[in-house]
Formats: structure tokens, C-alpha cells, sequence
């Protein structure tokens, strides 16, 4: 068997249109279409890679888990946050592989971004 990549990761949130505003106009996804499920959620799309939102609040986001971003400046998505008003840890270094910052979306899904070495 042969994996060919990760499709798409989907994640609960309390509140989709908040969460839908922080991917798409702070972060940069892509809205795609979404059939009807019967539950509020959105389709979002980064490179080849999907985020899934569905609204359904199943309690807090355990405070370890997360999913990662690769990008190509820290820096500058760490300023972008920022200046959204979100806050966002200082890097810290895996020695030989990456730069890694974290933060949380409106409902408190944990999110790293992760610049190779």
C-alpha cells in the first residue's frame, strides 16, 4: 500500500463564519464548495491540501493536538497574525529541521507553522 499525501484534515469549531473569516482573510485559504451535510461547516483549500470545518462544538480542542502549515517566512506570517490581533508563540527551533511558531483559531484549534531548515 502506498499513501499518496494527506487530503484534508477537518476539525470542530464553535462558531464556522468566525472560523471561516480567520482561514480565509487572515490566513489565505480558499473557500471551495461544500455539499449539504445538514450541519454548518466549510471546505477551505491551501496548496494541495484541504481544512474542513465542521460546526459542531464537541467541547474544548484537546490542548496538544494540532495541525501544521508549511510556509516559507516565519517571520512574516507570525506579523500578519499579529497585526490580525491574534496572538502567535515566538519560534522556537528543532535543530537541522525547522522553525516552528503556534497558534489558535476562534475556537481554540491549535495551529503550527513550519519553516524547514
Amino acid at each position: 500500500m502506498q499513501l499518496d499525501g494527506i487530503h484534508h484534515v477537518s476539525i470542530n469549531v464553535s462558531d464556522v463564519p468566525a472560523a471561516q473569516d480567520f482561514y480565509v482573510n487572515v490566513l489565505g485559504l480558499d473557500l471551495l464548495d461544500r455539499p449539504d451535510f445538514g450541519f454548518p461547516g466549510a471546505w477551505l483549500r491551501s496548496g494541495q491540501q484541504e481544512v474542513h470545518l465542521i460546526g459542531i462544538d464537541s467541547g474544548p480542542p484537546l490542548k496538544e493536538q494540532h495541525f501544521a502549515f508549511k510556509v516559507e517566512n516565519l517571520d512574516e506570517v507570525r506579523a500578519k497574525l499579529e497585526e490580525a490581533g491574534h496572538k502567535c508563540s515566538k519560534p522556537s527551533e528543532i535543530p537541522g529541521v525547522c522553525l516552528q511558531s503556534f497558534t489558535h483559531d476562534p475556537s481554540g484549534n491549535m495551529i503550527e507553522f513550519n519553516q524547514r531548515l
